[in-house]
């Protein structure tokens, strides 16, 4: 994958979650905040997750109350090159956990 492969992919994946959060109509708020190409989630209990780009590693990255993931684009998929894990599904449980109650996103 070349840097602007990287760069459409990253993008279409930050504007899927933006849509998602502009959605959401959970009991409690997501807000976010984009600065500089990381996104921020800040949720009520003063809890965040960040979401950013490393475009010398072609990776996403997401740092939740929970730990920290790395995902590689493979087969269609953000997948965390350490969990073996979805980029949503990953996302979803953090959400959710940070949240208080269930948050999917897809």
């Amino acid at each position: 994958m070349n840097d602007s492969e990287f760069h459409q992919l990253a993008d279409s994946l930050m504007l899927t979650l933006e849509e998602q959060l502009d959605a959401w109509d959970g009991d409690s708020d997501i807000d976010y905040e984009i600065h500089a190409g990381i996104m921020t989630l800040s949720f009520e209990n003063g809890s965040k997750i960040i979401i950013n780009r490393q475009e010398p590693l072609h990776q996403v990255w997401l740092a939740t109350k929970g730990g920290g993931y790395h995902f590689d684009y493979r087969d269609g998929q953000w997948i965390c090159n350490r969990s073996g894990g979805n980029f949503w599904q990953l996302l979803s449980e953090a959400c959710s956990a940070q949240a208080g109650e269930p948050v999917v996103l897809r």
